[in-house]
């Protein structure tokens, strides 16, 4: 599969798997500050050295995380995020199985959940460095293909942008990025 084409994350198990405060933390913390072990990941997050190691086994199983072999020496392994797609698209509420779509709509809570922990944080990273904190807010009026269109220019922009920690330069930052976009006459 080539880098740019969207992967579809469709697997109601995968999804599940995604769903997990625990592991999205790990996955967080993964991605920012790179390999760790199940007991670096334990103190980091206040949670038990086999619990941690109980989410990386599930998160391995569903290829999102993988070991790093040689930095792995006998009883301790160190863990990466798993080299994979950068444009994973979600499932319609349709192309799932009606039993299915509740995983879709806890992965939905699961992740605004998160979104609103860092919007909370917005103003204190703005006061601290408004170089590296920048927001956005508008309204526009667009038809459902220009719609289409104006999200996929921002996803493309997004990967135009976004570095693989491997290949970033010396001065780059881990950012979050979102954007939001819903109907504003359904208020």
């Amino acid at each position: 599969m080539k880098d740019e084409e969207p992967f579809l994350l469709d697997d109601p198990a995968r999804l599940k798997a995604l769903t997990h405060p625990m592991r999205r933390l790990m996955l967080r913390h993964l991605k920012v500050h790179g390999p760790a072990t199940s007991t670096t990941l334990g103190e980091v997050l206040g949670a038990k050295t086999g619990t941690t190691s109980y989410h990386l086994r599930l998160l391995e199983k569903y290829g999102f995380v993988e070991e790093v072999p040689e930095r792995s020496t006998g009883r301790e392994r160190w863990w990466r995020r798993a080299e994979g797609p950068r444009d994973m698209r979600l499932p319609t509420p349709g192309q799932l199985a009606p039993e299915d779509r509740s995983v879709l709509a806890a992965f939905h809570r699961a992740g605004m959940d998160e979104d609103r922990e860092l919007f909370e944080r917005f103003p204190a990273a703005y006061q601290r460095d408004p170089d590296w904190a920048k927001a956005s807010r508008g309204m526009s009026r667009m038809t459902k293909e220009e719609f289409e269109e104006f999200f996929e220019a921002y996803i493309a922009l997004l990967m135009k942008y976004n570095h693989r920690a491997e290949d970033a330069p010396p001065d780059a930052r881990p950012l979050y990025i979102r954007l939001f976009a819903l109907p504003a006459d359904e208020e």
